[in-house]
């Protein structure tokens, strides 16, 4: 008996093909690229547009927190501990893409990730 082959096209299958032509998963986060290089490619852009969303609402959560503070020192400390934090953890992100770009692209040149 032959193994079944799970991207067999059927009524019932879990695959799809997305707008590039490349065979992927149907998730309810659309259609996830199955190789890895190009899962990979799905994924970072993703990953680096949270940390930077995350570090903006907390930059802004930072900003409230000054704003109420009525000028207590220790909250405002506090708040620019918050706001010092963001501001690190979206350079450090920023410096990832960067890094991540000068090894795979330039040093390694590993094709799929743009």
């Amino acid at each position: 008996m032959a193994p079944k082959n799970i991207f067999a096209a059927t009524s019932n299958s879990v695959s799809c093909v997305n707008s590039n032509g490349d065979i992927g998963v149907n998730t309810a986060l659309g259609c996830i690229p199955a190789e890895m290089d190009k899962f990979v490619a799905w994924l970072l852009p993703i990953l680096f547009s949270l940390s930077g969303g995350i570090a903006f609402l907390l930059m802004v959560y930072g900003f409230i927190l000054i704003t109420t503070s009525q000028g207590d020192p220790k909250a405002i400390q506090g708040a620019r501990e918050t706001i010092t934090s963001a501001i690190t953890g979206l350079l450090i992100s920023i410096f990832a893409i960067f890094i991540l770009r000068l090894i795979a692209l330039d040093i390694l040149k590993i094709p799929g990730i743009s």
